[in-house]
């Protein structure tokens, strides 16, 4: 079993840079590609940006490239999405989540590609 901790969420004002993480446990880190999603309030849960497990290859949305920057961190267990130029748009409930094994592409871009989910981080961005 794998446990994901997120941390790093909080309020910024527009503009501003945020940097969260997610901690893995269970199983080595190494096997899994990980990505991140988000969540608004009475919206569905949406693809932000995901990294291959060896690291080689990163995926982002449309709407946050070019400002966020996934990275991993094989030695600390520990994924990274840094969020520069933050949009109050971008207020959600970020998520991590790790898929075991090769991927990459649309399978990275889905909900449904990841095996495991951590609990969430709150961004609130205010204008």
């Amino acid at each position: 079993q794998v446990q994901l901790v997120e941390s790093g969420g909080g309020l910024v004002q527009a503009g501003g840079s945020l940097r969260l993480s997610c901690a893995h446990s269970g199983r080595p880190f190494s096997n899994y590609n990980m990505g991140w999603f988000r969540q608004a309030p009475g919206k569905e849960r949406e693809f932000v940006a995901a990294i291959t497990w060896s690291g080689d290859s990163t995926y982002y949305a449309d709407s946050v490239k070019g400002r966020f920057t996934i990275s991993r961190d094989n030695a600390k267990n520990t994924a990274y999405l840094q969020m520069n130029s933050l949009r109050p748009e971008d207020t959600a409930v970020y998520y991590c989540a790790a898929r075991f094994g090769m991927a990459q592409g649309v399978a990275l871009r889905t909900t449904s590609g990841y095996d495991y989910w951590g609990q969430g981080t709150q961004v609130t961005v205010s204008s």
